[in-house]
């Protein structure tokens, strides 16, 4: 009986079982994504506004003949793009560099089979491409869905006068391609640091760069001295040049982003001994110390994950004081020539309501880009977190690490972008307008920037230890110290 089962076993067809399907392979560039698509809207909209507002101001009786209120537009929508653009580079190229990272023993296991350096390294280059357009995309239509629906709302409330705004700008789309083309740009310099993996990093855990091997880096401190030293001239430049025409403002901007470029190059030798200071006033508890402690113990990556957040603030401090020293500059001009502020009061005050719905998303993208480290980051140290909750470390005690670490970068990105924004916002308003007075103004720092600056410091702690601090805690000790 048996035989025959087996006879029987043996005729009968077999039947080939489904393929299991491979699993998708995740590149990591969601963050990517995020980002151009939130630089895109950011630059969309700021395009799709200065059209709303050149219209408004031509309607204007008082301000529509005014051609230096045209030529003021033009020249800080120009401004406001190269800004987008800029941004969205600098974030970019720390979004890949952290991709990178965490993908160290996956480069390096190619390399071992044979792939060489610049093969992945175009890899991530093209992912990025493909990433930058989507983002591109979603973020240009996304802006002028906003734009159009908030006009439509603004005219029905009476916030603006019914007129014949344009629906859409031709040059969305020329800045559509541009981001695509810079996170394509950012993605391959992100990504140098693949030249630097070798093979053998497969066998064993990557170790980031530690102290001593980033003071060597005496190429990377030079170049950002050299740019600190010449934005800081341009800057100079830009001011005097204001005194006598408002062409100051573009002096002063290029001045800007060469200076934050050395800021940025220079990052790794100052954000760190910031964070140690800032991370003595989280006291001796375990989880604060350790948590402070990690902030620093990689600085390549912590400055990283801060410079992101230093660019939103820088952002958002300059825009908020330039407008405010602005405003104020204008108010004198205008009691000087109409004997009271009423003509400009209510172009200033649409100005600043729209501009500041935009000038958002610079934080929306810096959290972006603290989340991404901070989860990379998380997922690097799987053994630590797992021999600390082994020591007898709580939940509650390892997710307090993370946050105490999170806390840490951002207390210090946001009050160097506080600095730094100051600084820049004075030099843009009176770049721009110091000519109309015949002298410099100083700066007018709203006592709200230091309020909305700290509310959004503790909020983006939260939001961006969240995730990474939930998994954290969630390790088991026996999985994290079997991880390799």
């Amino acid at each position: 009986m048996s035989t025959m089962n087996a006879s029987a076993t043996a005729q009968r067809p077999s039947v080939a079982k489904p393929a299991a399907k491979a699993p998708r392979r995740r590149t990591g560039h969601g963050a990517t994504v995020l980002v151009a698509a939130l630089a895109s809207a950011f630059g969309t909209g700021i395009l799709a506004v200065i059209d709303l507002v050149a219209t408004t101001v031509a309607a204007d009786p008082i301000w529509g003949q005014e051609q230096s209120v045209r030529m003021v537009l033009t020249i800080v929508s120009t401004v406001f793009i190269a800004i987008a653009v800029y941004v969205a580079a600098i974030v970019t190229v720390n979004t890949v560099a952290t991709i990178v990272a965490g993908r160290t023993r996956e480069l390096a296991l190619a390399r071992l089979l044979g792939a060489t350096a610049a093969s992945r390294r175009a890899l991530l280059a093209r992912e990025g491409l493909v990433a930058g357009t989507i983002g591109g995309i979603i973020g240009m239509l996304a802006a002028l869905g906003l734009v159009w629906g908030g006009t439509r709302i603004a005219v029905g409330t009476g916030l603006l006068p019914d007129l014949a705004y344009a629906p859409f700008s031709p040059l969305a789309l020329g800045l559509m391609v541009i981001i695509a083309l810079t996170t394509w740009l950012s993605s391959w310099v992100g990504a140098r640091r693949v030249l630097e993996v070798s093979p053998i990093a497969a066998l064993g855990a990557a170790v980031p760069a530690d102290t001593e091997a980033i003071r060597g880096r005496r190429g990377r401190r030079t170049f950002a001295i050299v740019m600190l030293a010449v934005g800081a001239a341009l800057l100079g430049l830009g001011l005097v040049t204001g005194l006598v025409h408002p062409i100051g403002l573009l002096i002063s901007f290029t001045g800007g982003i060469v200076s934050f470029t050395g800021v940025v190059a220079g990052s790794i030798f100052v954000i760190p001994p910031v964070l140690r200071a800032v991370g003595a006033l989280f006291g001796r508890r375990p989880a604060a110390k350790i948590g402070a402690a990690n902030a620093i113990r990689s600085p390549e990556r912590s400055a990283r994950a801060s410079i992101g957040l230093v660019i939103g603030a820088t952002l958002v401090t300059t825009l908020f004081v330039a407008s405010a020293t602005f405003e104020r500059m204008l108010q004198i001009k205008s009691e000087a020539v109409f004997g009271s502020t009423e003509p400009v009061d209510g172009v200033l005050d649409q100005l600043m309501l729209i501009f500041g719905v935009l000038i958002g998303y610079s934080a929306l993208i810096a959290a972006v880009g603290l989340v991404n480290a901070l989860t990379v980051g998380v997922l690097q140290r799987t053994r630590e977190f797992g021999l600390l909750r082994a020591l007898g470390f709580s939940r509650g005690q390892v997710r307090g690490t993370v946050i105490a670490e999170a806390a840490t970068m951002t207390i210090t990105s946001l009050s160097l972008g506080l600095a730094l924004g100051v600084g820049y916002g004075w030099v843009g308003a009176n770049s721009l307008f110091a000519g109309e007075l015949g002298h410099l103004h100083p700066p007018v720092v709203p006592w709200w920037l230091i309020v909305g600056v700290a509310a959004i410091g503790a909020l983006l702690t939260f939001a961006a230890s969240l995730v990474p601090a939930g998994r954290a805690s969630r390790l088991s000790p026996v999985v994290a110290l079997a991880a390799y």
